[in-house]
């Protein structure tokens, strides 16, 4: 098969989609790997560590697109790529598809068969979306804490406190891979930490792994409760491949400090707040309701070699499967896959993706049996 890396265009993007250990490994599988020129620079990896991997170093843009079978990126495709895009074409790379009806629009029109990283699921997990929800999570302390901060327009407070003075209060929405990072952080700067969670078995194991943060049940309620004291909130909630619900309303950031934080990790997903909106790592933050919000939607790009290296761990046994088999047969011996294509020959497979949009869903290949 023939694989292709394109270089990120999307503003402060800095990942790339695969290691030239990648590239190494699947060049002796027998396969070809166009890498654009410059792809990995902003991860630290320079051509030349791909072409001593043994790519094809290409360029411009568009050659990457038109000449390969599958492209690996990380982030989606920006509107100047739409008109690359072709039928049988496979995509593999983060989507977000729910959030986003102008990129779904250009797929479905194109044919490509869509496979996104954040909708394959193993035993109820989703391991490709995991490491970047990880970093983006204790990203979201580091962010935050520094946004709280006086000189950037934050209330003053120190997260950890000092001797004699209490800590500053962090809220987390939703448990999952960024929420339990976010407050692992938070605790280790000796922060107060709630988790807000409506799964009871996980927040038992919040409870039992976790003993420096406080768990409860998360309702509008105890949010409501919790927000005129919380100096840093973490929007952390997943509904895995539908939009993020608006669990916090303009009328709720009312009752929140001045000078207080809010990190819209879901922002990727639509964002959990009614005043999210994305940014970007040039111009991360913007006030509403006297609340600071930091939106970035691809937050792991700041660490881009370590996003980098945690992305190809997850990601290479499915491009692996994917390049020696082929779609269909890779989705035999890896059925996961199959969870992950969210649009196919001009069908929307992914059921979330489909109610998101108001369209209709055929599971993927139901039609080619028919």
């Amino acid at each position: 098969m023939i694989i292709g890396i394109p270089k990120e265009i999307k503003e402060q993007e800095f990942r790339v989609g695969l290691l030239p250990s990648a590239v190494w490994q699947l060049k002796k599988r027998g396969h070809a790997v166009l890498v654009e020129r410059g792809a990995g620079i902003g991860s630290g990896y320079p051509d030349g560590d791909y072409a001593e991997a043994g790519a094809e170093l290409i360029e411009p843009h568009e050659e990457i697109f038109a000449r390969a079978e599958m492209i690996v990126k990380v982030k989606e495709p920006l509107p100047s790529e739409y008109p690359l895009l072709r039928r049988g074409l496979l995509l593999f790379t983060y989507l977000h598809l729910a959030a986003n009806r102008p990129l779904t629009g250009a797929l479905l029109a194109a044919g490509v068969t869509a496979l996104a990283y954040e909708a394959v699921e193993v035993n109820r997990r989703l391991p490709l979306l995991e490491p970047m929800s990880e970093l983006a999570g204790r990203m979201s302390i580091m962010v935050g804490g520094y946004f709280l901060a006086k000189h950037r327009g934050g209330s003053g407070v120190l997260l950890g406190g000092v001797p004699g003075v209490l800590p500053g209060r962090v809220v987390v929405l939703g448990g999952g891979a960024s929420g339990v990072n976010a407050a692992r952080m938070a605790t280790g700067l000796n922060a107060d930490v709630t988790i807000l969670e409506v799964d009871l078995e996980r927040m038992r194991f919040l409870d039992i792994t976790m003993h420096a943060a406080h768990t409860l049940y998360s309702s509008q309620a105890h949010l409501l409760e919790l927000l005129p004291t919380v100096d840093l909130l973490i929007g952390a909630v997943l509904v895995p491949g539908a939009k993020a619900p608006k669990l916090i309303s303009r009328e709720m950031l009312r009752v929140m400090r001045p000078g207080s934080v809010l990190v819209d990790i879901a922002i990727d997903q639509g964002g959990c707040a009614e005043t999210s909106r994305p940014t970007t790592h040039d111009d991360p933050v913007f006030v509403e309701e006297g609340v600071t919000h930091y939106c970035v939607a691809n937050m792991p790009a700041a660490y881009a070699r370590t996003a980098t290296q945690a992305l190809t761990n997850v990601t290479y046994r499915f491009v692996e499967t994917l390049a020696d088999h082929g779609l269909v047969d890779a989705c035999r011996r890896e059925p996961a896959l199959a969870s992950g294509i969210n649009l196919m020959d001009g069908r929307v497979t992914c059921e979330a993706v489909a109610a998101a949009h108001g369209l209709p869903h055929t599971p993927p290949f139901q039609w080619s049996r028919s």
